[in-house]
């Protein structure tokens, strides 16, 4: 699944985001969700959340 849509998302799922200095290169970092940060349904280049170790980014996949 993308990351587009926040209904998809909840605390503790696993996820792979891309950092923002990581948006060049799309590089990814999987973690856990620990909070979500964007207040839209949905959002173009994934829902932004803040992961376990306080990193944040913008979410690609949800792994189940």
């Amino acid at each position: 699944m993308n990351g587009q849509t926040r209904s998809q998302l909840q605390q503790g799922v696993e996820v792979d985001i891309v950092l923002k200095q990581d948006q060049r290169t799309g590089k990814m970092t999987r973690g856990i969700v620990k909070d979500i940060l964007t207040k839209s349904p949905n959002h173009p280049h994934g829902i932004k959340v803040r992961l376990q170790d306080g990193q944040v980014g913008r979410v690609k996949n949800i792994l189940k």
